[in-house]
């Protein structure tokens, strides 16, 4: 198994480290419902239909 032929530096290690942020998550609003949920996400409905951008994709089958 292959080892570090010279040891890395904690600065080395922490640069690299700075690029890694927390994000919080955007939230849009659905224009048909006004419910809040995540962009780029299909969403379902109160009425047991998934939609997205406007269309619906898929209903809920009733048992």
């Amino acid at each position: 198994m292959p080892n570090p032929k010279r040891r890395h530096s904690k600065t080395r290690g922490r640069k690299r480290r700075t690029h890694y942020k927390a994000t919080m998550p955007t939230i849009a609003v659905d224009p048909i419902s006004g419910e809040p949920h995540l962009s780029h996400r299909a969403v379902w409905t109160s009425d047991g239909k998934l939609m997205y951008k406007g269309r619906v994709l898929m209903e809920k089958k009733q048992a």
